[in-house]
């Protein structure tokens, strides 16, 4: 029953881009879930389904995922020859797939996977926080970033790239180091697995 769980990786598709502190513009984040159907009459079959029917993650499929969608509107202004990154707009769109059976089930078995559909959704949602922390330190480290003799305002864009891509590099390995916790024995996830699936 281990395979789903230790395949449960986040694919979270980064688009690059940037923001933070000389003008802060304000943003969008919307947050939404899609759903994927399974079946069963019992909590194996049911993850027996997950595992057939969950989303592509790696070499085999996840329970759930979480994937996000960032672009920018940015603001670049010449000053005295140089070119400084003065606002910059984010638009995130982050969206959360989670299982959901298709037939009414059992009351003792629903009750069971409330539990651990509830566990899912929130263990993804801390993946969320972490994407949304990820904007915000682009913000913090990118707006008000100058480049002197740039008045073309070419330059600054290039300035940007190295904040932008530490920030991606490491909301991914904070992502993968909670869910390596996580999924790991005795790990929240795990510990939901086997109370869904066993009972316990």
């Amino acid at each position: 029953m281990k395979t789903a769980a230790n395949h449960w990786l986040r694919a979270c598709a980064v688009v690059l881009a940037i923001v933070p502190s000389a003008v802060r513009a304000e943003g969008q984040t919307v947050e939404q879930v899609k759903t994927y159907a399974i079946s069963g009459s019992s909590a194996a079959e049911l993850y027996a389904s997950i595992g057939e029917r969950g989303p592509k993650a790696g070499m085999g499929r996840a329970i759930a995922h979480t994937n996000f969608k960032l672009t920018w509107q940015r603001k670049y202004e010449p000053q005295g020859g140089a070119c400084t990154l003065v606002s910059a707009k984010p638009k995130l769109i982050i969206t959360y797939t989670l299982p959901q059976p298709t037939g009414r089930l059992p009351a003792e078995l629903q009750k069971r996977w409330d539990v651990f559909y509830e566990g899912v959704r929130r263990h993804e949602l801390v993946h969320g926080q972490m994407i949304k922390e990820m904007v915000a330190t682009i913000e913090r480290t990118t707006i008000g970033v100058s480049a002197a003799s740039d008045p073309n305002c070419k330059k600054v864009r290039q300035e940007i790239i190295k904040p932008l891509s530490e920030a991606s590099l490491a909301q991914r390995e904070k992502s993968r180091d909670f869910d390596r916790v996580e999924l790991g024995d005795g790990g929240n996830v795990h510990r939901l697995i086997l109370g869904f699936v066993n009972g316990q």
